[in-house]
């Protein structure tokens, strides 16, 4: 009898030890879940977004477990915790996809977290596809938004995100740089004569946030900058004399990668072998050096004191009489091609030549560059037209003395210079808007972002 007692107290004993077991791993359970219902809605935010969320940090540490505890905890019933998971992601999704009919009061009163992962969404993924000068003006938003846009990853997001022309650098021989901005309220720089360069340069070329310039006086050297954030860098001395007027192109694709910018700057320079040719020198930033390559391009025409552009690994620029010298960076190898007319520009990623011939437009593509070398009567055609604007003379100021001519286009703006002002064409909008006076000869694009030099 004394056996069977000691028997019903020990099972007793036992069924409250189990008791309180249960009780800790029902908290348990509950910390547990809810860690994994947090998981598994950032698994689904990084499903539906094509960048990966920033990690999260928990402020909250699930209870210690015993050994008992975790031998108890392994018994539960792991299908019921994840039918009880998805039901609660889909009430979330519901109640998400369902904001627009139910009060905003209950939206934010019943549930704070759904505001809060607006919140952050807008942060990560809505900010770097803005320009510097409204990033510079939102850092006075809050404390978390001026420390997510000053940090060096955040920068390189919004360097591969953020690609639109947000205005042109123009020069006076002799005088500053200055900068005309397509939007004043979301384009602009903080220093537009580039005063935070060590001595007073020429505008050359820019690509994608990089601005080349040269020094006026002594060596004349080459600078890259960011006029946005006011870095620079100064680039070594080239081997050859690029002379007074240098062709140059700046060569920048971003890329996710790459947190340094990777760039090359290449210049056709007159030979001092033949008297009609033209020879190239590239630097890269990969290497810290310049390099002169062994092809020269032969030609009568001198080449323009314009710009070149850069489309598909292949750089041209513009000679007298709708000529074009195209340099393969992959093979350097040139040619010429023949019956280019107006500015050089890019859309949808091939080579246009845009021209104003009194208030339209024409937009020509490059479409067969061996057309030459075909058969007689041959079909094919270097150029074909892709596209005929017609321009408001009103909005243009017809009483000009001198036909208006296109600086720059792209997929979206076409810039027109009438040698006093510059006007902007909308392409979505088809609206015409003066931006500014600009008596300079030389017009360079700029992308307007926070690309480290």
């Amino acid at each position: 009898m004394a056996s069977k007692n000691d028997d019903e107290e020990e099972d007793s004993e036992s069924e409250s030890d189990e008791d309180s077991i249960e009780e800790e791993c029902t908290n348990e359970d509950a910390n547990m879940c809810f860690m994994a219902l947090e998981d598994h809605e950032d698994e689904k935010t990084y499903k539906s977004t094509q960048f990966k969320p920033l990690s999260r940090v928990y402020t909250h540490q699930p209870l210690p477990l015993s050994e008992s505890n975790r031998l108890r905890f392994s018994k539960c019933n792991l299908i019921g915790v994840k039918s009880d998971l998805i039901s609660s992601c889909g009430n979330l999704t519901e109640s998400w996809m369902d904001r627009g009919k139910r009060p905003s009061k209950s939206i934010v009163g019943g549930n704070n977290k759904i505001y809060m992962d607006l919140k952050d969404i807008i942060r990560e993924y809505t900010l770097p596809f803005l320009p510097a000068k409204s990033l510079f003006r939102f850092t006075g938003v809050c404390r978390d938004w001026k420390m997510q846009i000053s940090t060096p990853f955040f920068a390189h997001n919004q360097s591969n995100s953020f690609h639109a022309v947000s205005g042109l650098f123009y020069q006076i021989a002799g005088e500053p740089p200055s900068f005309i901005s397509l939007d004043p309220k979301a384009y602009g720089v903080p220093d537009p004569s580039l005063k935070f360069l060590p001595v007073p340069v020429d505008i050359r070329a820019s690509c994608n946030g990089l601005l080349c310039c040269q020094a006026r006086t002594g060596d004349k050297a080459y600078y890259m900058c960011n006029p946005a954030t006011k870095m620079w860098k100064k680039l070594p001395k080239p081997d050859a004399d690029h002379g007074t007027d240098p062709a140059l192109v700046v060569i920048f694709e971003p890329s996710l990668l790459n947190f340094v910018a990777d760039y090359k700057l290449v210049c056709a320079f007159p030979s001092t072998d033949f008297d009609d040719g033209y020879e190239f020198e590239i630097y890269s930033s990969a290497e810290g050096c310049w390099r002169i390559s062994r092809e020269i391009c032969l030609g009568d025409r001198k080449l323009l004191p314009s710009p070149g552009v850069h489309v598909n690994g292949i750089v041209y620029w513009q000679m007298k009489h709708g000529v074009l010298v195209a340099f393969d960076l992959a093979r350097e190898r040139s040619q010429l091609i023949y019956g280019m007319k107006g500015a050089l520009c890019v859309m949808q990623g091939k080579l246009c030549s845009v021209s104003m011939h009194g208030w339209t437009v024409t937009v020509n593509v490059l479409s067969n560059v061996y057309s030459n070398t075909m058969e007689m009567h041959s079909k094919a055609r270097t150029w074909v037209q892709k596209r005929l604007i017609n321009l408001d003379p009103s909005a243009l100021g017809a009483g000009s003395c001198k036909q208006p001519s296109v600086v720059f286009a792209d997929s979206d703006t076409v810039v027109i210079h009438d040698g006093t002002t510059i006007f902007s064409y909308d392409m979505k909008s088809k609206e015409t808007s003066a931006l500014g006076s600009a008596v300079g000869t030389r017009l360079i694009a700029y992308v307007n972002n926070l690309v480290h030099v």
